[in-house]
């Protein structure tokens, strides 16, 4: 049999319902469709395929001996086709998230919090890698990558924002008088050597350091500042904690720099249930 002798599936499943439940009634609930709609899908079938599938029993309906094949068939094919389909769904499901997040996000801000998910999600096998700017989905085998948007993205990737950037100094609250006064080293991140001076001009009545140190990554200089080496120039987001718990201290407040952070997703797959779980979930953690 060609594909184009295969009558239509909404025909065949109006068929297969009102040929298990009995009535077009009740078809039609099943089905959320008029009694009428249902009844013409039914005839329609029997036209297509010049068989008498229904006839007339009683006050209702009962299937011929034509029918009766032909239901039981649809009935097999329909539920090879729904076990497939959830076959399919739990196989995605399981497929495990990595998620790629920048070094210093990743060790300040989203590790603190990946025990909350994973205690309210045990079923999600999530993995992180860390990793900064662009990347490949294919071949960094990546889910969801967590960055700022400071870089081309493909046109292929959909992106969710998440939190707008923000900069300001920290410091251990023993090191403000120092701050105010001038007398401080400036800690400075070498992946954004560029932060202090963009603040300054933003805030240009703010007191100068006598001295600037650069770090590796945020994270360390961040460390270095609770410390009490000097006075960091850090995004809100990876001093959060620390200001949370006064660890750190943050006189001047963050400034924002014009660049946000962001989830980023390829457009060509489709997102799998365990992966929208974790999305849904970190955007409740952006505060």
């Amino acid at each position: 049999m060609k594909r184009s002798d295969i009558p239509s599936l909404d025909d065949l499943r109006a068929f297969e319902v009102v040929a298990r439940l009995g009535s077009v009634r009740a078809a039609a609930i099943e089905l959320n469709l008029t009694h009428g709609a249902v009844s013409r899908r039914v005839s329609k079938l029997a036209g297509d395929i010049g068989l008498e599938l229904l006839e007339p029993h009683g006050r209702g309906l009962r299937l011929t001996a034509d029918g009766e094949k032909l239901a039981q068939a649809t009935t097999r094919a329909l539920a090879v086709v729904s076990t497939t389909l959830d076959e399919l769904r739990s196989a995605a499901s399981a497929q495990p998230v990595l998620v790629s997040c920048e070094r210093s996000l990743a060790m300040r801000w989203l590790i603190p919090r990946l025990a909350e998910f994973q205690d309210r999600y045990p079923d999600v096998d999530l993995h992180l890698a860390v990793g900064g700017g662009a990347f490949d989905f294919t071949r960094d085998r990546v889910t969801l990558a967590i960055r700022r948007l400071d870089f081309a993205i493909d046109s292929r990737c959909a992106i969710t924002t998440l939190a707008r950037e923000e900069m300001g100094p920290v410091m251990q609250a023993g090191m403000v008088e120092r701050f105010w006064a001038g007398d401080y080293v400036a800690l400075a991140s070498k992946t954004r050597p560029d932060a202090w001076d963009n603040w300054e001009r933003a805030n240009p009545g703010a007191p100068k350091p006598r001295a600037t140190r650069h770090m590796d990554h945020h994270f360390l200089m961040a460390e270095a500042a609770a410390a009490g080496l000097g006075v960091a120039m850090c995004p809100r987001i990876i001093a959060l904690d620390d200001i949370r718990n006064q660890r750190l201290v943050a006189p001047m407040g963050f400034t924002p720099d014009g660049s946000e952070y962001g989830l980023i997703q390829s457009a060509l797959k489709p997102e799998t249930p365990h992966a929208s779980l974790f999305k849904t979930w970190l955007r409740t953690q952006v505060t």
